[in-house]
């Protein structure tokens, strides 16, 4: 039986109405997806590319106008979709007055865990996402950094199937990124399926399997991380597998014939740099 994708989002397009003004705005157009299981897909777009609807309808908290969506099989206006999912918000706000262990167990109701495991759950989570020494501190002492790893934990408190990561490593410093990054692909090996927005896009080419980048609501551009950043230049090769002596000898030959040796790729940075400023011109 082949199983459905994470996410699969078809011809999807939502239009808002201006506030006081008969003028309606197109958020998301014609927008069409394939998440696959067990993998990290980074969704890329600056501000207001429609990258927040988008996650806003696959959650079921904005109907679209057009189109579908659907979590695991289940359209996404269903509730039940919901169930084996986690999500981090980009500005997540907790109930300052609470501990971490009790935010944890808080949301651990929500999640139905069960009051066998969410002790284990709590102690779990809170090693995985560094503040086992702080646990018992109020959240509203947390420094922003914190609250994102908080966060991050208490997206992983039901042990969801598909985790929504929005900007997971906003305020964190440069440690803290790497180890949130190095989390999500420890995430990838426990079978889970993780969707990634994130404005560090060194990040997201270091963990994504496949990205996609949006602009003006479209679909600019979908793929793996290598196929896109591949430069098309026709004049530039990429040779894999040869032994040293051959490479220098290619490298040799090259140079004797007035060429140059490089790798023919680029960063997501610039590619995704390039596609903003090309769609910003229509």
């Amino acid at each position: 039986m082949v199983m459905p994708p994470a996410i699969g989002i078809k011809c999807l397009t939502k239009d808002f109405r201006v506030s006081g003004s008969k003028k309606w705005l197109r958020a998301v157009d014609n927008l069409s997806l394939q998440i696959e299981r067990n993998s990290i897909y980074g969704l890329l777009g600056p501000n207001g590319s429609g990258k927040s609807t988008t996650i806003k309808i696959a959650l079921g908290l904005v109907q679209p106008s057009l189109g579908s969506c659907e979590i695991l099989g289940v359209p996404s206006s269903n509730p039940a979709a919901r169930i084996n999912v986690g999500y981090l918000p980009e500005a997540p706000y907790f109930q300052r007055f609470l501990t971490g262990r009790e935010l944890l167990r808080y949301f651990g109701s929500l999640s139905h865990v069960s009051s066998t495991m969410i002790r284990e759950r709590i102690d779990y989570l809170l090693e995985k996402v560094g503040l086992e020494d702080a646990g018992d501190r109020r959240v509203g002492g947390y420094s922003k950094g914190m609250l994102q790893r908080i966060g991050l934990a208490q997206a992983l408190i039901g042990d969801p199937e598909l985790l929504v990561l929005d900007e997971p490593t906003a305020g964190v410093d440069p440690v803290g990124a790497a180890e949130i990054a190095s989390l999500i692909v420890d995430l990838k090996k426990e079978g889970k399926t993780v969707l990634l927005c994130s404005h560090l896009l060194s990040q997201v080419e270091s963990v994504c399997d496949r990205v996609a980048i949006m602009g003006r609501g479209r679909l600019l551009r979908e793929g793996t991380v290598a196929s896109l950043t591949k430069r098309k230049d026709p004049s530039s090769i990429r040779i894999d597998g040869v032994s040293d002596t051959l490479k220098q000898s290619i490298e040799t030959m090259v140079k004797e014939h007035g060429g140059t040796v490089s790798s023919p790729s680029r960063s997501l940075e610039e590619l995704f740099l390039e596609l903003a400023r090309e769609n910003e011109g229509k």
